[in-house]
């Protein structure tokens, strides 16, 4: 019995020695098959990503990324609003602040101007996550991160991941670092609406992108990451704070790596932000931006909407401080009885060139989307007395016969008497730009419309008793009996007229009817003729007393 045991175990030690025997022999060979196979998979992996990378083609941008916004300014450039689908103009790099590129790239991908458009390790990660179930991956490129916003969908999955980075390095290879980053500024999302930098700028700052400072910059670079949630930085004071730790580390990384020098780290401050969420929108601003789209689509030859998303600003001729002063003074008169509608409308024309600088139409236009300066006939009775007998011209030639002019229409004709016979046609569009490049300018459009000595006459008639440095000014004020009242001042800079009317508002099956003005409308009338003249010409007149109260024809017309 034992020596079967001790047999069998022999059998066994001789069979483990043969069989080590023949693995040291063939493990050469085995390694080498091994070796061979892993080689053909990565030749084949290799070949079929050269032939994948071939194939991709580099897409159009999203028809969205393409649409932009039309930008309205006043003009001294402040910003009046907006029109369009998407809040987005593109700028050209040039007119991006060096230090403004540089912190994005500080924020969101240091290697940037070395990388060749991808981040293995991110993609890695990304694909194992696909894979396993895992959380999305982020820590794409900047070059990845344009891919994804601007040519492809946002899903996250294996395929468009993989694509996203063939693109991103054929991309990389045929396009300029300056032109992959100029794509990516101009559509990566901001937050509060905006997408791309500019619109970013004038959100957060109320500047253009141009205009950015250091401070600035590295804040806007901070909230790309998260944006939904860093835009309410100013008004959030924890969403401030944790913005604030974002700010410092991309400023350190700028002031590493010699975007900023020591003394601008230093010097740098947190920056202000405008209030966010925006209150009600601005009643007055939308009649100045309906008026100056009409006009701009006309002056390109496009429609309204080919203007919206054409992503123009449009430079009106508007004075947003002088409006906003006539807005409030208005406002402030507002009757106390609900029974009763001040109609105000206010026009300032610059004589000889025709550029409308004020143009308060109504009180609210989400109530009232009437233009009462451009387009309400207001009764005229004896405003236009001073008319009466002057051989006018085109298109001036039927105004005395007008029982209810509109305030433009006026205005223009006290502008003409200004000017010494000079009509020049009322705009509100002074130039459009598109990326920093001008498509249109205005220039005035004039024509003899009155003899100049009859200009001459209705001035000497109406010269109030004060004068300023430039000469004097006249006045005049009319109207239709105490239903309206109108009020006129002029010199050779500027023409105001102020027209005003009531009515009782409808009520049931009652249509609004006219009105008695109430007792301040005259005192009113004046102290905004004052106030837009003293604010758009300065020194020219002064209001030293109220005019009298508007009873019988006491307020008619102003004493020679």
């Amino acid at each position: 019995m034992r020596a079967t045991v001790r047999n069998t175990r022999a059998r066994l030690v001789r069979r483990v020695r043969a069989r080590r025997t023949r693995v040291r022999r063939t493990r050469g060979r085995r390694l080498r098959r091994v070796l061979v196979v892993l080689l053909a998979l990565l030749l084949t992996l290799a070949g079929a990503a050269v032939v994948a990378y071939r194939m991709t083609d580099i897409p159009e941008p999203h028809p969205e990324t393409a649409m932009q916004s039309t930008v309205f300014v006043d003009s001294h450039g402040d910003y009046l609003g907006r029109r369009g689908p998407v809040d987005r103009q593109e700028v050209p790099l040039s007119q991006v602040p060096r230090h403004v590129q540089e912190a994005v790239i500080a924020a969101e991908n240091r290697s940037f101007r070395t990388d060749t458009g991808i981040a293995p390790t991110a993609i890695a990660r990304a694909a194992l996550a696909a894979v396993t179930g895992g959380a999305p991956q982020g820590g794409s490129t900047i070059t990845q991160q344009y891919v994804k916003n601007a040519l492809l969908s946002p899903e996250q999955t294996l395929s468009r991941k993989a694509r996203e980075a063939l693109i991103a390095v054929k991309l990389d290879r045929t396009r300029s670092k300056d032109e992959i980053l100029e794509g990516y500024l101009n559509t990566v999302y901001f937050g509060r609406g905006a997408a791309g930098i500019q619109a970013a700028a004038r959100n957060y700052f109320g500047v253009d992108a141009k205009d950015l400072t250091i401070s600035q910059g590295a804040a806007l670079a901070g909230i790309v990451n998260i944006p939904s949630y860093y835009e309410k930085a100013g008004s959030d004071p924890e969403v401030t704070d944790t913005l604030l730790a974002r700010w410092e580390w991309v400023l350190d990384a700028m002031a590493d790596s010699g975007a900023v020098t020591a003394a601008e780290r230093s010097a740098a401050r947190f920056p202000a932000f405008r209030f966010y969420p925006p209150g009600d929108t601005d009643g007055q601003r939308q009649y100045l931006i309906d008026v100056a789209a009409a006009e701009a689509a006309d002056r390109l030859g496009i429609t309204q909407d080919e203007l919206a998303r054409g992503g123009y600003t449009v430079h009106t001729t508007f004075d947003l401080t002088a409006q906003n002063a006539a807005a409030e003074l208005v406002d402030d008169a507002r009757p106390s009885d609900k029974d009763l509608q001040l109609h105000t409308a206010v026009v300032a024309v610059v004589p000889d060139d025709g550029a409308v600088r004020v143009l308060y139409g109504g009180a609210d236009y989400a109530r009232q989307p009437f233009n009462d300066a451009l387009n309400g006939a207001v009764e005229a009775g004896t405003a236009l007395e001073p008319f009466t007998g002057t051989k006018l011209g085109a298109p001036l030639t039927d105004l005395p016969r007008k029982t209810a002019p509109t305030p433009l229409e006026l205005a223009s004709a006290w502008a003409t008497a200004a000017a010494q016979g000079t009509y020049a046609e009322p705009y509100t569009v002074g130039k459009i730009t598109r990326s920093g490049h001008t498509v249109y300018e205005a220039h005035a459009r004039t024509r003899s419309a009155m003899e100049p000595f009859a200009g001459e006459m209705i001035a000497q008639r109406l010269y109030g008793e004060t004068s300023g440095p430039v000469g004097p000014v006249a006045a005049h004020t009319g109207g239709a009996g105490t239903r309206t009242l109108w009020q006129t001042t002029y010199d050779d800079r500027l023409a105001v007229t102020v027209a005003l009317f009531a009515q009782h508002p409808a009520e049931g099956e009652h249509p609004a009817g006219p009105a008695q003005l109430p007792s301040g409308a005259s005192d009113l009338a004046l102290r905004v003729n004052a106030d837009v003249r003293n604010r758009l010409a300065p020194g020219a007149w002064e209001a030293a007393a109220p005019a009298p109260a508007p009873t019988d024809r006491a307020w008619q017309k102003k004493p020679e």
